[in-house]
């Protein structure tokens, strides 16, 4: 079988934890890389990507890679790729690029030349030519030019691999899977201790958790990825993936550790509930303020995503009391992703771990405390 470079694209300080994952999944030849981790395998292996990373954004395939000092250049390259694979003329395409101290500097032209490089050829040999369709396309295409070098990659995913399939609402400030799945890594939790989510929302951190413990592949609840669009996917290919996700179901552990959510929102809690039961966990949710939260003779480990002021609204002193709150829990392992700096400075402790991360448009840090 061909040896084919994939990339696992990650939110920016992520790439750790996802270099991790990919190590941990037993993918070869994994880097790591700024903005991604590149790895490589047969065909197959992009697909368990899709299915297993907890943390990716996306799974793209490289392509080709050639030298393009001009736009000629980057028309003539595009084209000598054969698209039959991989995209039919009733099909539709996008394309996306970036372009980085080359002699082209404009990213929308440079995407509209690799479209029509690619329409031009199947249209050839057609007569008719595939649409653009920018929402949802059948191929995804990604340039990165770079120094007059061109790097082709293929979308794998279809929808960022954040959208798992079992959220069907949100709170008010929901917060991606996949950065959930990264900060749980970053945490150190075992898998096996005590897990506590005091400000749940949603439940995405107790789910994500309760599907990593139990080794439930979170792409198992996606109804679609976007390479069993490609034009190549056939019988056979929808037989091997379908023989892939029964060994991924296989491999399911029975009950989960013990994780405690809460929150003092009642709806966001029906919402909680509705995704744990659509992700097949079970998990209780209990309505608590985050202020009465003890602790006990045992060592847990907190992981939470506290309210920020940005999209929710904080009483005031509120951090303050939640860093009061935090301080008496002596043993545990408490880690927040924090988008205002009030958390930090009102647990006057230095974090064990500070990772400055991004949740959608805030800027946050995971902090990493244990408490003496």
């Amino acid at each position: 079988m061909e040896t084919l470079e994939f990339y696992a694209a990650a939110i920016p300080g992520t790439e750790k934890a996802l270099c991790e994952e990919l190590c941990e999944l037993g993918f070869g030849s994994v880097r790591l890389n700024r903005g991604g981790i590149p790895f490589r395998g047969e065909a197959r292996e992009g697909w368990r990507a899709c299915l297993e990373s907890r943390i990716a954004q996306r799974i793209q395939l490289l392509l080709h890679r050639f030298p393009c000092p001009s736009e000629d250049a980057l028309f003539d390259g595009v084209k000598a790729i054969d698209w039959s694979p991989y995209i039919r003329s009733d099909q539709t395409l996008s394309v996306s690029a970036v372009c980085i101290a080359s002699a082209i500097t404009h990213s929308g032209f440079a995407a509209l030349k690799v479209k029509d490089a690619i329409v031009d050829q199947i249209r050839a040999r057609t007569g008719q030519r595939p649409s653009v369709d920018r929402h949802d396309p059948d191929l995804r295409i990604f340039l990165y030019l770079a120094n007059n070098k061109a790097a082709l990659y293929l979308d794998l995913s279809g929808e960022p691999l954040h959208r798992r399939g079992y959220r069907k609402e949100a709170g008010e400030a929901p917060l991606r899977e996949t950065l959930a799945a990264a900060i749980l890594r970053m945490s150190h939790w075992d898998r096996t201790s005590t897990l506590v989510d005091p400000m749940c929302g949603s439940g995405t951190i107790p789910i994500e958790a309760a599907l990593w413990a139990r080794n439930i592949a979170p792409g198992l609840s996606r109804a679609q990825f976007g390479f069993e669009r490609w034009a190549q996917f056939g019988e056979r290919e929808a037989t091997e993936l379908k023989e892939l996700r029964g060994q991924l179901r296989s491999v399911v552990t029975g009950q989960s550790p013990r994780i405690v959510c809460s929150d003092i929102d009642p709806t966001v809690l029906d919402i909680a509930s509705d995704n744990a039961r659509t992700a097949g966990v079970k998990l209780s949710f209990k309505e608590r303020d985050v202020r009465d939260l003890q602790g006990d003779q045992a060592a847990h480990t907190l992981v939470t995503n506290p309210p920020y002021g940005v999209r929710l609204e904080k009483s005031p002193g509120f951090c303050r009391e939640v860093a009061a709150t935090f301080s008496r829990l002596h043993g545990w392992r408490v880690c927040l992703l924090a988008g205002t700096p009030d958390y930090e400075r009102e647990l006057s402790a230095t974090p064990q771990y500070r990772k400055p991360l991004s949740n959608g448009d805030i800027d946050c840090a995971f902090l990493s405390y244990d408490i003496k």
